[in-house]
């Protein structure tokens, strides 16, 4: 990855820096279990109310309008290619029930933005949209920016806009004031489960958000910026620190509690992304020392997985491959076998203990689910 200015760089940039390497990492160690294949980008999961899984695929944008690409080069550019998707877990069959949902990317379609999660409230489903930009960049994409950064309701076979998250990142900045932070909104996980408080990460935004029923959007939490060691090819002084942006990713509650994962920002340190838990205002970390955090989620015995994308950081020349942990109810963290892991994106824990993973996350054409049994 090319040096950048010492400030949080977009879901998209993680997503693409690690690919080749992890590839060549683990193409020859034991591969997962595919549940199925062919998925456009797959980000978040979950197991809806008729026990099927459905995924957020973000698309492989199009030949639309575009804005700068957050990793330089040509523009991301629109197309109506995003999907929520629903899975049958025994047979791997796919139904895409929601199609032509807002995605941008790169030539190629790789590493989009569009669909990020989804999340059910009894029979009605919540999923967001991101963007990875200024929401003011949401003009430059004609009318179709407006379906970007924000959160959806989808019941009866209809969709609709419940909050326009960008729009209360731009009017509020709630991390203003932190080194490096700026205007920039991606909304990606969600949490529908109780309904009045629909929680959402906000990525760009670096922070953990609200939406009650009127749509009303709230800051549930900012989180704390950190200082890393500048990575050599800056060529800075032995020793220099410079800032990272938390960049929040995966959210779950579970008994009470909210836990949120963190991907950190550039340079992606190692060891340096936490499990944070909330509750009743407080904030405190769960478990720390992973590196890049794409998701976490409860399982049923109350206890969480975490999933990370890279074992040496994304800005490392050998990101490594993606891996998956176990917390206890006491804390221990213990890694799990799960096979080669590859740009793993989404994580959801099955009512029977199975634990899938959206893998291949950074693919337009190869996006997986793969299944880790409960025997792991």
């Amino acid at each position: 990855m090319p040096p950048r200015k010492y400030r949080q760089v977009a879901l998209a940039v993680a997503l693409g820096a690690a690919l080749a390497a992890a590839q060549a990492a683990v193409a020859a160690a034991q591969t997962p279990e595919v549940v199925t294949r062919g998925l456009a980008n797959p980000r978040g999961l979950t197991v809806g109310p008729d026990d099927r899984l459905y995924v957020a695929e973000a698309g492989r944008g199009g030949s639309g309008r575009c804005i700068p690409s957050p990793e330089g080069g040509a523009g991301s550019c629109y197309g109506a290619t995003g999907a929520i998707t629903r899975v049958n877990p025994e047979t791997g069959r796919k139904t895409r029930v929601l199609r032509r949902l807002p995605s941008h990317a790169v030539e190629g379609g790789g590493n989009a933005t569009g669909p990020h999660d989804i999340s059910f409230a009894g029979d009605t489903g919540y999923f967001t949209v991101g963007l990875g930009a200024n929401p003011a960049a949401r003009a430059r994409l004609g009318a179709p920016g407006r379906r970007f950064a924000a959160l959806y309701r989808w019941e009866d076979g209809r969709v609709r806009r419940v909050a326009d998250l960008g729009a209360y990142e731009r009017r509020n900045n709630p991390d203003d004031g932190q080194p490096t932070a700026e205007v920039d909104s991606n909304p990606y996980s969600v949490d529908a489960t109780r309904p009045g408080q629909i929680l959402v990460t906000d990525a760009g935004g670096n922070t953990l958000l609200a939406v009650n029923r009127e749509g009303e959007v709230s800051t549930v939490s900012v989180f704390p910026f950190g200082q890393a060691l500048a990575p050599p090819f800056l060529n800075q002084p032995p020793g220099t620190q410079i800032p990272y942006q938390p960049v929040p990713t995966g959210v779950v509650r579970s008994e009470g509690r909210i836990y949120v994962g963190q991907l950190t920002g550039f340079p992606f340190p190692v060891a340096g992304a936490n499990v944070y838990r909330l509750r009743g205002g407080a904030r405190a970390v769960q478990a720390r020392n992973f590196t890049t955090i794409t998701d976490v989620a409860a399982a049923p015995d109350g206890t969480l997985y975490v999933l990370q994308i890279s074992t040496n950081g994304i800005a490392s020349e050998d990101p490594g491959p993606g891996k998956l942990f176990h917390i206890a109810r006491d804390g221990q963290v213990t890694e799990v076998p799960t096979g080669a892991l590859v740009q793993p994106t989404g994580l959801t824990v099955a009512p029977g203990g199975d634990v899938y993973i959206a893998n291949n996350g950074g693919s337009a054409t190869a996006g997986q689910i793969v299944r880790v049994s409960r025997d792991h």
